[in-house]
């Protein structure tokens, strides 16, 4: 019998790919052949991101460029564009079907119902309104080398200026039985590194996956210590983190950690009170600077990321200089910089637009530089230093073996025909020698000699 090719695409975040691969693995029997994206193939599975406008205009570029591929290939778009707007998303032409949160899970089902292409005169999308009972695990699985391991989804938060609790639903978390088999699964399987994502993992243990109770019977410190208490061997990494649910004793519990390596991305969004409030966070500056310093100081070589936006309604430029100087002061390692995105039905929507573009694209790139000197600081204080890198597969002979140290410092290595395919996919302990010019860490390995 012949297989039907099938391709995927991830937009967007962690989740987004943990949730791909674990829909590709429902493809993976007799009647289907995985290939590449960029390769002709029967089915196209897109999973879509709503964060940005810019995200949902790119997913019509993707959708154009499958179509170049093979003009009859079925396209099926799921994730948070699907979920939010099922019906603008299937008046995209060559979209064919668009599955939301739920209907996702049953992606194979909806395509064995269609015996060809003229089936789809009429746009079908089908994305029921997410419940707290509605849960969809999953994981992927690459190269061995790292997996995303989704723990929880949806978001009780109501920041003025964020659309992703309406197309993830509430916050609901999957059993700590489930994540821990899940856990030694991925580690017997030779994965080295887990990284633990969802919308809001602090939030941890409401509506967990399978139990109907209405109060909450975990909490995040407890899942991490029930995680670190496992037998298998490997590292465990935080996604990002709301900074006033990452509470000092879980940052005491990480920094004594068999399994959780010293990295943090805390997002802060501005570094104004009063911007801040105008976002709906739920802290102020005050408390973010409050746990970096008690990172630091249990984690002194911990790196620590964060998320900026710039360009928010009613953002002045004192409020900038705000952000700008309280970034300066603080002993973090690098900035993801967003520019704020303009979402339909949030509140931020409804605010007053008083900043060019001009204005919002100069002070993204004040932030970046800025960014790009924090990181290249950080990493000079790394110099002659022994770290761990889970080094990745050289898959394009690469005269380099690349990989990551425990506190996420991007590392190269030179390689040689002796160390290739014996540091492919292991964790070695190295010396980092100096930074290159892309702030890169170049790394010697430390050789273990037996005492005579």
């Amino acid at each position: 019998m012949l297989k039907r090719k099938v391709a995927f695409y991830t937009m967007g975040c962690k989740l987004n790919y943990a949730e791909t691969s674990t829909i590709a693995r429902k493809f993976s029997n007799l009647y289907y052949q995985h290939v590449s994206f960029n390769s002709y193939a029967d089915i196209y599975v897109i999973n879509s991101c709503s964060v940005t406008k810019n995200a949902e205009i790119e997913l019509k570029h993707i959708v154009r460029s499958t179509m170049k591929k093979n003009s009859k290939a079925i396209i099926v778009a799921i994730g948070c564009y699907a979920q939010l707007n099922p019906e603008e998303v299937s008046s995209i032409i060559g979209v064919d079907l668009v599955l939301g949160y739920e209907e996702k899970s049953k992606i194979i089902d909806y395509i064995n119902n269609i015996n060809n292409k003229e089936w789809f005169f009429k746009k079908k999308y089908y994305a029921k309104i997410i419940s707290k009972k509605t849960y969809f695990p999953s994981f992927s699985v690459g190269d061995r080398t790292r997996s995303f391991l989704k723990i929880q989804d949806g978001c009780d938060y109501k920041c003025s200026y964020c659309i992703i609790p309406m197309s993830r639903g509430p916050s609901r978390s999957d059993s700590i039985e489930n994540i821990l088999k899940n856990i030694r699964f991925l580690f017997n399987q030779g994965v080295k590194e887990i990284v633990l994502t969802g919308v809001n993992i602090g939030d941890y243990g409401k509506n967990i996956y399978g139990e109907n109770r209405n109060h909450q019977l975990y909490t995040f410190f407890d899942l991490i210590q029930a995680i670190d208490q496992i037998d298998e061997k490997g590292r465990i990494r935080l996604s990002s983190i709301e900074p006033n649910l990452l509470k000092n004793e879980c940052i005491e519990f990480l920094s004594k950690s068999k399994h959780f390596v010293p990295h943090f991305h805390i997002p802060l969004q501005s570094g104004s009170n009063d911007i801040l409030g105008k976002m709906h966070r739920r802290y102020r500056r005050e408390l973010y600077q409050e746990k970096i310093k008690k990172i630091r100081c249990l984690m002194p070589d911990a790196y620590i990321g964060s998320d900026l936006i710039v360009g928010f309604p009613g953002e002045t430029h004192k409020h900038f200089l705000e952000t700008y100087h309280f970034l300066k002061k603080l002993e973090i390692s690098s900035l993801h910089i967003f520019t704020y995105s303009d979402r339909p039905n949030t509140k931020s929507s409804a605010m007053q637009k008083n900043i060019s573009k001009k204005i919002q694209w100069k002070r993204n790139q004040i932030l970046r530089e800025l960014s790009k000197k924090k990181y290249r600081f950080f990493c000079k204080k790394q110099i002659f230093t022994k770290k761990t890198v889970l080094f990745e597969n050289n898959s394009h002979n690469k005269e380099y073996l690349y990989g990551y140290t425990e506190n996420y410092i991007r590392t190269k290595m030179s390689l040689n025909s002796n160390n290739s395919s014996i540091y492919e996919n292991t964790l070695q302990d190295v010396l980092i020698t100096k930074v290159d010019k892309d702030g890169i860490m170049i790394a010697e390995p430390i050789i273990k000699t037996e005492c005579l």
